[in-house]
């Protein structure tokens, strides 16, 4: 099995394993369902990694800290996970916009991810993710349903465009690479595993990705925050940047 076909596949089934969660706890109080997800997705991904990718280090959102775990540092080769990206939609039974999050590091880059949506039964994943059809005439910004960044907010001005609220971040790019949205910004707090699988998907899809002052986004450092990033149809990449950069 190749790494893509890998990541699509325990993303998926890590979705699967949350959605039997959801069912299984409906009765109990949200912070249970959030709790109950995170540790099991997250024991299903450490397992079928080390049984499937043994000779391979784990970046986890439910892991030990980046310190606590020196051997990434010095491998070739990491796995970069988010085992429920959207705790807050996924502790609330009927919401869609939540993601399972699997992403491989090599040698300094991204070469492999997957983005499960498991309330919509969809998983994205590489090595080629279908474009997103034409843009429409008014351009559309993805932001948090409780808490957009003021960056976001000065990119739909400099636009003109609309806002779209929505739940976590793997939801917000797949919406751009579905054609939903058109640029998805960030500032005020993320980590690695918050962005690398959309962000290999997203480009992937033939979508702009960097940080919001136009530099890379690295992967696998010592320090695993990643605060702010861009992810938007190319064609948007300048005038985002022109806001976020200037």
């Amino acid at each position: 099995m190749s790494d893509h076909e890998l990541a699509a596949r325990l993303a998926t089934e890590a979705g699967e394993l949350l959605l039997g969660v959801r069912t299984e706890l409906a009765g109990a109080t949200a912070s249970e369902r959030k709790a109950a997800g995170d540790k099991r997705s997250h024991n299903f991904l450490m397992a079928a990694l080390a049984a499937e990718r043994p000779e391979d280090a784990v970046l986890s959102e439910e892991g030990p800290e980046e310190e606590a775990d020196p051997a990434r540092m010095t491998a070739d080769r990491v796995w970069i996970i988010d085992p429920l990206d959207g705790t807050r939609e996924f502790s609330e039974l009927g919401r869609a916009d939540w993601a399972v999050h699997v992403a491989l590091w090599q040698s300094g880059e991204l070469i492999a991810g997957a983005v499960a949506l498991p309330a919509q039964g969809i998983t994205l994943a590489t090595p080629k993710v279908v474009p997103p059809p034409a843009a429409p005439q008014v351009p559309r910004i993805v932001v948090s349903r409780t808490r957009p960044p003021a960056v976001a907010l000065e990119v739909r001005e400099a636009l003109n465009g609309v806002l779209v609220e929505m739940g976590s971040a793997g939801a917000k790019v797949a919406s751009v690479i579905q054609g939903q949205s058109d640029v998805y910004v960030h500032a005020g707090g993320q980590y690695e595993w918050d962005s690398a699988a959309p962000v290999a998907v997203a480009r992937a899809a033939g979508l702009y990705t960097s940080r919001i002052d136009g530099t890379p986004l690295v992967y696998n450092q010592r320090d695993s925050k990643l605060p702010d990033l861009i992810v938007c149809r190319p064609e948007y990449a300048d005038a985002v940047l022109a806001v976020t950069a200037g």
